[in-house]
């Protein structure tokens, strides 16, 4: 259990936490509602941390484990795996047990493709088994402090110096692993400030992160540096850096191409013009909902984590209050 980046309210829950894990820090702050281990995203995927890791063969030695988290890509080589982000610490041995069944080579790299919990909860154990955590700058300083989530009602502590990147990348960094050529790179803001894509050139594979929730509509870090225009426009830059034959790997969901990534990118600017044609006419965050101007998206794109009125909230919240100048 990751107890360094949870801000536990009383010596009582910290040492039932210790003794205990995930499961004992549930239970001792119950009384808790409406946070991200208890109700939210995070919930779920400790829930889902009690399945099996799935396996999924992409193109020649990458593959996707999914299960940990948010999707865990990983190219296996002789020389080591290289791996783009690292999912849950409940998952540790499920992992462990995956990864040694790709090969027995040992870990070399992780890039984490942003901050969030879900995809470097286990930067700390897999640096321990000797990789080498790569990731933009801003990831570093968001888990090297005290983040506050609003909306997910939960305060992050820092994550201990073991799991923090040791590798960072401004805007590019390239690296030679297992006979192909891998660029991590970062397109500005998206959703969040430290958003990178990593791409195999050999493979033609691109991770995306949650740049790409497949299927799903995603979570907009507001607080953190991302909106939902700089999420649409780091959509933009990568439909622009791939072809119909990438393979493009979402952050969740299952593995997509270019056409639904178009697709995802096309939903986020239709609620986002839905949303902003009512903000510009004064209406609140509650008008706003009631107006349901996820409606012609929600079969699709509304049955994950993320509800039609969470992610209304996101791309409202995320967009410039009308201007006092604006007669509109």
């Amino acid at each position: 259990m990751a107890i360094s980046r949870l801000t536990i309210p009383s010596i009582a829950v910290f040492i039932s936490a210790l003794a205990f894990g995930y499961a004992a820090l549930a239970a001792a702050a119950a009384s808790v509602k409406g946070d991200y281990f208890h109700t939210g995203a995070g919930a779920h995927y400790l829930e889902r941390a009690k399945g099996d890791i799935v396996t999924v063969p992409v193109r020649g030695n990458i593959n996707v484990l999914m299960g940990s988290g948010a999707n865990i890509v990983v190219l296996s080589g002789n020389e080591g795996k290289f791996l783009v982000d690292s999912g849950i610490k409940p998952s540790k041995e499920k992992l462990q047990e995956a990864l040694n069944n790709l090969s027995p080579s040992p870990l070399k790299y992780v890039v984490n493709t942003h901050w969030h919990w879900d995809h470097t909860d286990g930067n700390e154990w897999m640096h321990a088994a000797g990789a080498s955590i790569i990731a933009q700058i801003n990831t570093l300083k968001h888990l090297a402090e005290t983040t506050h989530v609003d909306d997910w009602n939960w305060t992050f502590d820092p994550v201990p110096a073991g799991a923090r990147p040791t590798i960072l990348v401004d805007n590019v960094k390239e690296f030679t692993f297992a006979g192909d050529t891998i660029k991590v790179e970062h397109f500005g803001a998206g959703h969040t400030d430290g958003d990178v894509v990593v791409y195999f050139e050999k493979g033609d594979v691109m991770a995306l992160g949650d740049a790409f929730w497949n299927g799903n509509y995603p979570f907009i870090d507001n607080e953190d540096g991302g909106s939902v225009n700089s999420a649409i426009a780091f959509a933009n830059k990568i439909i622009d850096h791939t072809t119909d034959r990438t393979i493009l790997i979402p952050g969740h969901g299952q593995v997509g191409n270019r056409a639904q990534l178009i697709e995802f990118r096309d939903m986020l600017v239709a609620v986002r013009d839905k949303v902003a044609a009512l903000k510009s006419r004064g209406k609140s965050l509650e008008e706003v909902i009631a107006a349901k101007p996820t409606a012609a998206f929600d079969a699709k794109w509304g049955r994950f984590v993320i509800s039609p009125e969470f992610f209304t909230k996101l791309v409202y919240e995320g967009l410039p209050a009308r201007s006092k100048e604006d007669p509109s």
